[in-house]
C-alpha cells in the first residue's frame, strides 16, 4: 500500500491503523503482508521447533522469534517468518516496537506466490547488506530450501531439495531434510 506521504522509520515504528495487520516499510511505504496459509504456518512451526531444539541442545543464548521486525535501511523494515537473534538484542526491545537493528544471527522466509520476487532477490540484497550471517530461502512451491552464507559482503547460495541434510553454518550438527520441512 503506498501511503500518500512517505513514512520515516520512527513514524513506521509507532503506526497503528487499528487492525490487527502487520506491515514491512519499504522506502517509506507500508507493505501488507497477508496472514500465511496453512502449510506455510506449518512450516514455519517445525522450523521454529527444530531451531529452538537446537539452540536448547547446544545450550546457546538465542531464541527463534516470529514476525521481529529487522531495519535493514534508513526507510525499510522486513518481517521475516522466522529469526534467530540472541536473547540479549531481543531484551532491549521488552517495552517498545520490537524492530531490531544489529545481532540478527538468522533469517528464513517461507516462499507464498506474492512474496517470491521480495524474497529471492530484494531481500537477499537487503539481509546481505546488514549484514545477517545465513538466510533460507523455503520454497514449498518449488519444493526447495536455499540457504546462503553471508561471504565478504556477498551471499553464495546453496540449493537443498528432497533427502538433501541441510547445511548450516549457524547449526552445524541440525539434521533437517526439505521433505520433512515440506511434509507437515
Amino acid at each position: 500500500m503506498s501511503t500518500a506521504t512517505k513514512l520515516t522509520f520512527d513514524e513506521y515504528v509507532r503506526y497503528e491503523d487499528g487492525t490487527d495487520n502487520r506491515y514491512e516499510l519499504e522506502d517509506g511505504d507500508l507493505i501488507l503482508m497477508n496472514s500465511p496459509i496453512g502449510l506455510h504456518a506449518l512450516i514455519i512451526r517445525f522450523l521454529s521447533n527444530a531451531l529452538e531444539a537446537e539452540i536448547k541442545r547446544l545450550n546457546l543464548p538465542w531464541a527463534a522469534l516470529q514476525f521481529l521486525g529487522i531495519r535493514t535501511a534508513p526507510r525499510r523494515s522486513r518481517l521475516p517468518d522466522l529469526s534467530v537473534v540472541p536473547l540479549e538484542v531481543v531484551r532491549e526491545y521488552r517495552d517498545q516496537s520490537a524492530v531490531v537493528e544489529a545481532g540478527v544471527l538468522l533469517v528464513i522466509e517461507v516462499v507464498s506466490p506474492e512474496s517470491s520476487k521480495r524474497d529471492y532477490r530484494f531481500k537477499r540484497a537487503e539481509y546481505a547488506a546488514f549484514g545477517i550471517p545465513e538466510y533460507w530461502i523455503v520454497d514449498p512451491m518449488k519444493q526447495k530450501v536455499t540457504v546462503l552464507q553471508l561471504v565478504e559482503g556477498l551471499y553464495e547460495d546453496q540449493v537443498f531439495q528432497g533427502e538433501d541434510l541441510l547445511h548450516s553454518t549457524l547449526f552445524p550438527e541440525l539434521s533437517l531434510t526439505p521433505n520433512q520441512i515440506f511434509h507437515q
